[in-house]
């Protein structure tokens, strides 16, 4: 192997941290690939519209990820469309496989593969996201302004995001499986002095329900009695975990994970 063959940084990873990882890489002057096994932009890309990024009022998720990669090629950046299969650690080098069973040599690996929320795999979740069903408040909540929604969880993340909501919507439900939210007992305290927020504890969504327009119901499940009941909404927002998309690496692996989800 020669020194050509060798990249000084590798970047897995094609969402809004791994382009700006890449970007800086190419203007510090160094040999730098960025992979990603799927569409560029990651999460983003999935985003029917962002208005959150500075000096943009509203822009398609796709097209700003487009402009993402635009941007890193203009800097030379290189741009592999395929998937990590795993990554191995090296005293003089580390090593990156690929599923086309290239071999990448590399001084330095940044992940940036962000990460996926946690589903609650109902019937009516998939078919609509972007319809009606979220994973994000702060990105999606300005279109639920005078509305109902729905919050799904108990942990930090569904009171602080039902909290964020409370401030757009009419009127929120939280609906928790078990019989106390799992959150801090400061977020649960606010939670309950917030007149807009309803408690529904006990209970599991067992399914959503749209229309032509969009998301219009939920059906609820009691955990202790099984009752089941519908309950209208515009919105349903999901916060039950977060998990890293790091499969390809080892746990003993001295890598950092970085999250570049906007």
């Amino acid at each position: 192997m020669t020194a050509s063959d060798l990249y000084d940084l590798v970047i897995i990873g094609g969402g809004p941290g791994g382009f700006t990882a890449g970007i800086y890489a190419k203007r510090a002057v160094l040999k730098a690939v960025l992979i990603e096994k799927g569409p560029v932009g990651g999460q983003m890309a999935l985003t029917e519209v962002v208005e959150n990024w500075p000096g943009t009022e509203r822009i398609a998720g796709m097209e700003l990820a487009e402009n993402f990669l635009t941007h890193a090629q203009t800097y030379g950046l290189e741009v592999l469309s395929r998937e990590v299969t795993a990554v191995e650690p090296g005293l003089e080098y580390h090593t990156v496989r690929l599923d086309d069973d290239r071999i990448i040599r590399t001084h330095a690996v940044i992940i940036a593969t962000g990460g996926s929320p946690r589903k609650l795999n109902v019937p009516g979740e998939q078919e609509y996201y972007g319809k009606g069903v979220s994973y994000c408040a702060v990105c999606d909540g300005f279109f639920f302004r005078d509305k109902t929604v729905v919050v799904v969880g108990g942990g930090d993340s569904a009171t602080e995001e039902s909290l964020y909501l409370a401030k757009l919507a009419n009127k929120v439900y939280l609906v928790h499986r078990r019989d106390t939210l799992r959150a801090g007992m400061i977020l649960q305290e606010r939670i309950r002095e917030q007149k807009k927020i309803e408690l529904i504890l006990n209970t599991v969504v067992k399914s959503i329900e749209a229309d032509s327009q969009g998301v219009n119901a939920v059906v609820l499940e009691d955990t202790q009695t099984g009752a089941q009941r519908t309950l209208p909404t515009d919105g349903v927002f999901v916060f039950i975990g977060f998990t890293p998309n790091n499969r390809v690496l080892s746990a003993s692996l001295p890598i950092r994970v970085v999250s570049g989800v906007i």
